[in-house]
């Protein structure tokens, strides 16, 4: 009687060490898979952004070329055609047959931020810039949205200016404004109407004309009072056939056809780019965007997010 208990409690001691033996294993196992899937993962983010910084590379070298060979800036040179979806194993043969690259897909596009509504001219040294708020309505009204924002933004914008100026005060500083999601700290200002603006407003590092040959006939129109939404519809179509080789030939296409136009508001060429990519490898997708600078043959990197 006493040799079967022992013997059971061997074998219930033994089932006990094996069930702890197994799930020690188990803990061990599923620890290592979860630190091979953690690098496989870093792996792909380093391929990503490795990806898309050649992509970055690529684009300004388009930017440099297209600086050698033109003084204008317009919608049908080089630099504006993007680029399509695009399988990269056509062209990294050795790591398509790795496993490496197999699923994986460039795009991206160089948009002109000179296009664009440059609201860093809102305000100027704490100061509201009446012209670039009026600018600003036009533009909201032609979108459809409040032209109050437009003054509250450029108050906020003169506010967190003032802030920089004073310096250390003690007191929060207000915020800066670098990014167009930076609008959301403007009251009034929500994601839809965000969304409404995004592709028409740009924030760059200095007041900016607006390039008359890539413009939206929005923009256009919010730049020179005198201009209605049609008449800049009328101008922007114009441009198919013919860009704007100079200001001069600006003017004597606009309605009335005034003898010069402000080189503050209008140019022909741009210096301020938007470069957008996005790559995607094995259904993991990375997207940034970058403003690059251009003077003359030469590019920067002003700033780099993810999108």
């Amino acid at each position: 009687m006493r040799a079967a208990r022992t013997r059971g409690v061997a074998v219930v001691t033994a089932l006990l060490l094996t069930t702890l033996a197994i799930t020690i294993v188990a803990s061990l196992f599923w620890q290592q898979q979860v630190q091979v899937r953690s690098i496989e993962n870093q792996r792909l983010q380093l391929q990503k952004q490795w990806v898309l910084r050649g992509a970055l590379d690529w684009a300004r070298l388009i930017l440099r070329e297209d600086a050698k060979y033109s003084a204008l800036d317009d919608l049908n040179e080089p630099w504006a055609v993007p680029l399509s979806d695009t399988r990269l194993d056509r062209y990294v043969e050795s790591a398509a047959l790795r496993g490496d690259t197999g699923s994986a897909v460039l795009s991206g596009a160089i948009q002109d931020a000179q296009a664009r509504l440059n609201l860093a001219g809102l305000a100027t040294q704490g100061r509201v810039n009446p012209d670039a708020v009026g600018a600003f309505e036009r533009l909201l009204n032609g979108l459809r949205q409040d032209p109050g924002l437009a003054r509250a933004a450029a108050q906020r914008i003169a506010d967190s200016q003032r802030g920089a100026i004073v310096g250390n005060t003690g007191e929060p500083r207000p915020i800066g404004f670098v990014q167009v999601d930076d609008l959301l700290a403007v009251p009034g200002c929500t994601p839809a109407v965000l969304e409404a603006i995004r592709d028409q407003v740009v924030f760059l590092p200095v007041a900016t004309p607006v390039n008359a040959n890539t413009a939206s006939a929005e923009v256009l129109a919010a730049q020179l009072p005198a201009l209605s939404l049609a008449d800049a519809t009328a101008l922007a179509n114009s441009r198919r056939s013919a860009s704007f080789r100079d200001l001069a030939e600006l003017a004597a296409r606009l309605p009335g056809k005034p003898a010069s136009v402000d080189p503050a508001l209008f140019s022909v060429a741009s210096a301020y780019f938007l470069v957008t990519g996005q790559v995607t490898i094995r259904q993991a997708t990375l997207r940034v965007q970058a403003l690059v600078e251009r003077q003359g043959a030469a590019t920067h990197l002003l700033w780099l997010r993810e999108a």
